[in-house]
């Protein structure tokens, strides 16, 4: 373990807007830098957790958020719009494969700027894919994103998806 770093956990809603506490997916382990000012560190984990919720819901409003208005995918896939229109296409065209998707958090590490996610993502292939219809088959896959965080919005996303074993279970990759 990285000895500037502890674990904790957290099961509180935090809450930056006047509207009701939102409902957020939560990390089932938060490591968090324990010298970082409890403000940046707030900002960093609500944005995050705002994201997740949106990969977990589908709710746009979530993205908008989350997001920056400037935001960059760093590893856009091939045809991917950029800011936060390219999350948003994903995530409607995704949920059109797999209706029921949802996104836990099993870990977050919080340090400075930045977050990184380990993500689980599950459902059934009840919709269409490339042409094909699902047949409820189940989908599990995991993925790792890391955040930017400025100004409480995530300017900028690295991520990458276990897509092969995506890819088979909506039948487009024969499996081995």
């Amino acid at each position: 373990m990285i000895p500037s770093l502890r674990f904790a956990t957290m099961a509180v809603v935090l809450a930056t807007t006047p509207a009701a506490a939102e409902t957020l997916v939560s990390p089932g382990v938060l490591v968090v830098d324990p010298g970082q000012a409890s403000q940046q560190r707030e900002a960093v984990v609500l944005a995050a957790r705002r994201y997740a919720t949106f990969w977990n819901t589908g709710d746009p409003a979530y993205a908008r958020a989350a997001l920056s208005e400037d935001f960059v995918d760093e590893t856009p896939p091939p045809a991917r719009v950029q800011g936060p229109t390219g999350p948003l296409l994903a995530s409607e065209g995704f949920r059109k494969a797999v209706p029921d998707l949802t996104c836990e958090v099993e870990q977050m590490i919080v340090a400075g700027d930045r977050a990184v996610l380990h993500l689980r993502l599950r459902g059934h292939f009840t919709g269409t894919f490339e042409g094909r219809q699902g047949r409820g088959e189940p989908v599990a896959f995991i993925a790792t994103d890391i955040y930017r965080v400025v100004d409480g919005r995530i300017a900028a996303n690295w991520h990458i998806e276990d897509n092969l074993t995506l890819l088979r279970q909506l039948g487009t990759v024969p499996s081995p």
